[in-house]
């Protein structure tokens, strides 16, 4: 390519980005989900990320004028959100699940505790987001995220999740590449600890987990505790924010929904979702008022094989937002 040619070529990449931002709306429209689950990733919360977002969006607007076309517009919109991000979690409690307390599983009989004060890790609905891998918000990826201290978060998911080279790194974070590389290779050491890692995705369910998922749905619906029992792993876990205790094995979880849980048989209908890429389900309640059933909490499924390894059960959500509706009639019946 000659001088002229090159000189050519920028002159027109400028002009691209130039008419982007021009048109905002649509520019909030294209980015809007992929930036939310880059917030997301780095905060743990929707609410945050969807605030975190709009701020990311606003200061873009207000520098627009001064873009210079140096990188894409997609790559200037990570960079402001990425800092965005950083100085919102200056200060922070990262947000765990029950089992990142550090405290000891529980037995099925012991007394529940809520913590209200402890601000939790949220579920965050497939539709809300886009990702290139769904890995990349998994339930188990994103707790282990918030481990980290906030720098070696952005530095992990910049570099592996978005992919960007060091050199981009350190020009988004105002650092140098050496610095960049170090961070990474700590964020790595600590996810290797908890066992954890952004690039083993998981294949789309198969036919026989599609099976496992509707016995699992029968079971709950005829509160069927030992085929309950029977669809968990040996070792499965259990965590429902905003209690504290967290359970494992799969008997103990039996006992846990035996005793603890309200419903009996025909009075937890559970209606399917998707959350953190993973297989998820909004259970009902029937209301002693006889009026329907209303949201109970909405588990997030990890499953192993033919087998649930690990349940999150989220309670107090609107289930509005997974696309489900806020009520179900007193007739109703899967």
């Amino acid at each position: 390519m000659t001088t002229d040619e090159a000189s050519t070529s920028r002159m027109s990449e400028s002009t691209t980005h130039t008419q982007e931002l021009a048109d905002f709306d649509r520019l909030t429209e294209r980015y809007q989900r992929e930036l939310l689950a880059h917030c997301y990733r780095m905060s743990g919360s929707v609410h945050e990320a969807e605030d975190l977002v709009q701020e990311t969006f606003l200061r873009a607007w207000k520098a627009s004028a001064d873009f210079q076309g140096r990188s894409s517009v997609r790559t200037w919109l990570y960079k402001i959100a990425t800092n965005v991000c950083l100085t919102n979690l200056e200060g922070r409690p990262r947000r765990p699940l029950p089992a990142g307390l550090g405290t000891p599983d529980q037995l099925a009989g012991d007394a529940l505790e809520r913590d209200h004060e402890v601000a939790w890790l949220e579920p965050v609905p497939d539709a809300a987001v886009v990702v290139a891998e769904r890995d990349s918000i998994r339930l188990a990826f994103v707790a282990a995220l918030q481990h980290l201290p906030a720098r070696q978060r952005a530095v992990l998911i910049m570099r592996d999740v978005l992919r960007w080279s060091a050199a981009e790194v350190a020009a988004a974070l105002d650092t140098t590449t050496a610095a960049v590389n170090s961070a990474l290779q700590r964020a790595h050491a600590q996810l290797k600890q908890r066992g954890l890692t952004e690039d083993s995705v998981e294949p789309a369910l198969t036919s026989a987990q599609e099976q496992l998922l509707e016995r699992y749905v029968e079971a709950f619906w005829r509160k069927d505790i030992a085929t309950i029992v029977q669809l968990l792993t040996a070792e499965a876990v259990w965590e429902m924010p905003p209690f504290t205790s967290w359970y494992v094995g799969a008997t103990n979880i039996g006992d846990l929904i035996d005793t603890q849980c309200p419903g009996g048989t025909h009075d937890m209908p559970m209606l399917k979702t998707s959350a953190n890429g993973q297989p998820a389900f909004g259970l009902y309640m029937r209301a002693q008022d006889g009026s329907g059933f209303v949201p109970f909490h909405l588990q997030v499924l990890e499953l192993d094989g033919d087998r649930v390894k690990h349940v999150g059960a989220f309670f107090g959500l609107d289930f509005t937002r997974f696309g489900l509706p806020a009520h179900l009639p007193p007739g109703y019946a899967p």
